[in-house]
């Protein structure tokens, strides 16, 4: 007999044909078939099939058992296929693997097992005709058939024996005791045992339940077993030759015969892998701190991990499910916006989701989730991962405020800020480069920061870089002379540390560059202004010293000269005075270069000051195709000023029209208006240039601000205006025009005096109505009577330059100057003079020195 097949009682013959190996063969169809030839009438040897009428004839009684047999087998195995695959399906579906074509496989294998069951059920059909054909021939030829039925029979228990040998699961078949009737191979080679150690043994000699008590719970589940004749489930079994334990997929059938119970037949799936592996998925799912979920196809929570249970906000996760999901969305739309991602590819991933705590607050979570598919295509559950970016949404925000603070603090800085990297290239560039050098930020990254500065400085500017790239300065600064790109060279200063990485080692430079090519030129001005001015002080001191002395000299030589009656002393005293006077004169040109005059304010025509100061730049403003639309009333007022002065102011005005224009265009218009305005004269110049930035109109009259580039403005030409308009007790303003281009305005205070009348009359009537006269052209009046009481006279001595305004103001009221040193001739001249005006006695000379 082959390896495998168990001995089993005649009784038993059709359980053993439905397990295959079990088939006990020829001691049985021997049996059998003695049995059956006793039964046979001798008669009927040569009648063929003539069978005993008080008795069913063997073969009958084979058949019929057969077909039980048979009917038996196919609907055990169906039923046990149909009822895995039931069991299996949900478990199945909870995998992370896509096995739902398995049990459909185990229900097509036990189909094709059943095709081959019925291929061999024909060919015990033909055996059957052939020992229904034996029982009516001579007992010789029998034999020979008899042999070829055990041939037919072996082959068939072979065909069976291997197709249960090809199953993956172990399938054995009990006793009511717990005895191995018969087995597969699978479960052999699961225990390391061939058959025929297994078959007759029981079945706790090789393996026991780790929930259990030994052959005491093995009776238990059989007898468990009996009551419900079916039963599937997972055991956790130790096999007895390892240490370890196993977790089976198990369906067991009772085998029942002829009513009676007579054994239990196992089919057990190895499924230890996959249960570890949901071990390992369901530590995975409890621990991790990313939020996930499972949620059926319209989305309602089925399960979800204490993560998310905590980023929600909940007690436990029974709160959660059943919830919808869409309910934990604080904007519907960003639902719908998944939802429909969702439908079309199925997966989605790295959406932002605003998510609603249980306590109303707002939390922002990347949100990953994809729908689980069936074999038809029918969704069947919705996966997801939820991970709080709260915080790191909160920290991106204070980044970009800080990025947008910093950028912001680097495009408001007054210096070009850079980077550079160990070999000196430009890492990064402030937009200050453009005023700077004339080139843009993405010309520069990547260049070599030497390569614009001039090789008489280039060898100081590497050493300088290297000493702070080597740690040896932690800050410093240097000069030197850098091309911009128009080609015109500059001076530029450089405050430059070490940049660092976030290990602290040196990894570039970080350098505020500044163009000090003006402020360098202005400290040089200073420098001279200063020195001119300590010494127009000193030639003050001594010219004035100096006067004093000349004038004696210069008097005494001419009273010498002019009393003498000697030719050679006069001849003498002449050149000595002719020398003093040549000192003189030099002491005067001294005083003049150290002390400039001061400004004369006197009453002017602001529409002829504005008129002369357009011709005097009328040239530039026809060459530029500038038109200039002047209008001014002609009954205009007249003011107080310094012409010189306010020129100044007016051509500087003119000149920033002009520049704004050319900065847009090539031709424009200013316009200049002139009017009075209550107690003041008012003059706009309006043009259609550039204009003014509002965020920079309150700087513009500041010193040294200019929105030109290095070299095209110092910044004091405003300044310089405001501070003379001031001095005018006037004002100036500037505006942006919403059309385009900029008004300046200006107001100059009207001229102001109060005029003094003397009214001397015999006649007191004339005099009164003089003084009434007087009072209505607003001058003040002073009755005076004739000749009497006459003021002194007096006569000023200066050794100092006087100004010409101090002089004739002077001179207006009545008293003379005269300038030291003076010629003898010269003041006996004004003294002369005075005496000549005087109507009455000698005038009181006062000398004032």
């Amino acid at each position: 007999m082959a390896e495998g097949v168990a001995p089993a009682s005649a009784r038993d013959i059709d359980c053993h044909l439905a397990l295959g190996p079990s088939f006990s063969g020829e001691a049985e169809l021997q049996k059998g078939y003695v049995d059956y030839n006793h039964q046979r009438s001798a008669a009927d040897v040569d009648a063929g099939l003539s069978v005993n009428p008080s008795a069913v004839p063997p073969s009958d009684r084979l058949t019929a058992r057969e077909g039980r047999l048979w009917l038996l087998a196919v609907i055990l195995l169906l039923s046990l296929a149909v009822g895995l695959a039931l069991i299996s399906w949900q478990p199945i579906h909870l995998l992370p693997w896509r096995l739902d074509a398995l049990p459909v496989g185990l229900v097509l294998l036990v189909s094709l097992f059943g095709a081959y069951a019925i291929s061999r059920w024909r060919e015990i059909a033909q055996l059957r005709t052939l020992v229904h054909g034996l029982s009516h021939q001579p007992q010789s030829r029998a034999e020979g058939q008899v042999e070829k039925l055990f041939e037919m029979v072996q082959r068939s228990q072979r065909g069976f024996r291997d197709l249960i040998d090809t199953f993956d699961d172990a399938l054995l078949s009990l006793s009511l005791e717990g005895e191995i009737l018969a087995t597969n191979r699978s479960f052999a080679d699961m225990l390391g045992r061939p058959f025929h150690e297994l078959v007759g043994h029981r079945l706790d000699e090789f393996l026991e339940l780790v929930d259990g008590a030994g052959f005491a719970s093995l009776q238990r589940e059989l007898l468990s077993l009996l009551e419900r004749r079916h039963r599937s489930g997972v055991l956790r079994i130790r096999l007895k030759h390892e240490a370890g334990s196993r977790y089976f997929q198990c369906t067991t059938h009772a085998l029942v015969h002829e009513g009676a119970r007579r054994g239990v037949c196992v089919l057990a799936r190895d499924i230890t892998t996959e249960r570890e592996s949901e071990a390992r998925f369901k530590d995975l799912f409890e621990t991790l701190q990313e939020g996930i979920y499972l949620a059926d196809a319209d989305g309602q929570l089925e399960d979800v991990n204490p993560a998310l249970v905590r980023m929600l906000g909940y007690e436990n996760r029974t709160e959660l499910l059943g919830t919808p999901l869409s309910e934990f969305f604080v904007q519907p739309e960003e639902w719908e916006t998944e939802r429909r991602q969702l439908a079309e590819s199925d997966v989605v991933y790295g959406h932002e989701a605003t998510l609603r705590r249980s306590d109303g607050s707002a939390l922002a979570a990347l949100h990953a989730s994809a729908l689980i598919r069936d074999t038809a295509g029918r969704v069947r559950r919705r996966q997801g991962t939820l991970v709080d970016i709260t915080e790191r949404r909160q920290i991106e925000t204070r980044l970009r405020r800080e990025q947008e603070f910093a950028q912001r603090l680097v495009e408001s800085f007054p210096d070009l800020v850079v980077a550079l990297d160990p070999e000196g290239r430009y890492t990064f560039v402030s937009p200050r480069s453009r005023e700077l050098l004339g080139l843009s930020p993405e010309e520069l990254i990547g260049s070599l920061f030497s390569e614009r500065v001039e090789p008489l400085s280039c060898k100081d500017v590497q050493a300088f870089l290297d000493s702070i790239i080597s740690g040896q300065c932690s800050n410093g600064s240097t000069e030197f002379l850098a091309r911009r790109s128009d080609g015109e060279t500059r001076l530029f200063r450089a405050t430059a540390s070490p940049l660092m990485d976030l290990s602290g080692r040196i990894a570039g430079v970080i350098a505020a560059v500044r163009d000090t090519t003006d402020s360098k030129r202005m400290e040089q001005q200073l420098i001279q202004s200063e020195r001119l001015a300590a010494m127009g002080q000193m030639i003050a001191g001594v010219a004035h010293e100096l006067n004093n002395p000349l004038t004696a000299v210069l008097g005494v030589t001419e009273l010498l000269r002019d009393s003498t009656g000697d030719d050679s002393a006069r001849r003498q005293l002449e050149i000595a005075h002719r020398q003093a006077r040549r000192a003189a004169q030099i002491v005067q040109s001294l005083l003049t270069f150290s002390r400039p005059p001061q400004p004369r304010k006197i009453c002017l025509n602001l529409s002829e000051l504005i008129q002369r100061s357009l011709q005097l730049h009328e040239h530039s403003l026809r060459s530029n195709s500038i038109t200039v639309d002047f209008s001014a009333p002609p009954d205009l007022p007249l003011i107080l000023g310094d012409a010189s002065q306010l020129t100044q102011v007016f051509l500087n005005l003119i000149a920033n029209a002009e520049q704004a224009i050319r900065e847009i265009r090539d031709h424009g218009t200013l316009c200049i208006r002139v009017s009075r305005a209550a107690e003041r004269v008012v003059a706009t110049f309006q043009d259609d240039g550039a204009g003014i930035r509002r965020e920079i109109l309150p700087k513009i009259f500041d010193p040294f601000f200019t929105t030109k580039r290095p070299g095209r403005g110092t910044g004091l030409g405003l300044s310089i205006c405001l501070a003379i308009l001031r001095e005018h007790n006037g004002e100036i303003e500037a505006q942006p025009i919403s059309q385009g281009g900029s008004l300046f305005t200006t107001w100059l205070p009207i001229a102001r005096g109060t005029a003094l009348f003397l009214a001397e009359s015999r006649d007191g009537a004339v005099g009164s109505s003089s003084k009434e006269i007087s009072k209505e052209a607003a001058a003040a009046v002073t009755n005076a009577t004739p000749g009497g009481n006459p003021k002194p006279f007096f006569l000023f001595m200066s050794g100092e330059l006087a100004a010409a305004a101090v002089t004739e103001q002077l001179a207006q009221a009545g008293a003379q100057t005269i300038q030291k040193p003076f010629r003898i001739s010269d003041l006996v001249t004004i003294l002369a003079d005075a005496l000549d005006k005087s109507s009455s006695g000698a005038p009181h000379v006062s000398p004032v020195n």
